[in-house]
């Protein structure tokens, strides 16, 4: 039985590009640190408010992705999210990939 399915948003950061992840009112860098959504109508109440807050010029083109938790980490359900979380493919050496 494969564990269940759970909504994640997440948007980029206008001034840099970072990927973010929505916690309560606001933006993180984490994955870990992010909220899971459970049913549909809290995540589409999520984005809605993401969506919102796009005037204020802080996060482009937010949106929910899957995601499960497994041996007590939150892991994507596909690829690009799995990258995205990861930190750029380019620069192994710096940023998210560098901690991991």
């Amino acid at each position: 039985m494969s564990a269940p399915v759970f909504k994640m948003l997440t948007a980029n950061r206008l001034r840099d590009g970072d990927v973010l992840y929505r916690k309560g009112g606001g933006w993180v860098l984490t994955l870990a640190e992010a909220d899971l959504y459970a049913d549909a109508p809290a995540a589409e109440a999520a984005l809605a408010q993401a969506e919102a807050e796009l005037a204020q010029n802080i996060v482009v083109a937010p949106y929910l992705f899957d995601v499960r938790q497994e041996d007590g980490a939150v892991r994507p359900v596909k690829e690009r999210e799995i990258i995205r979380a990861a930190g750029p493919t380019v620069r192994p050496d710096t940023g998210k990939q560098a901690t991991a």
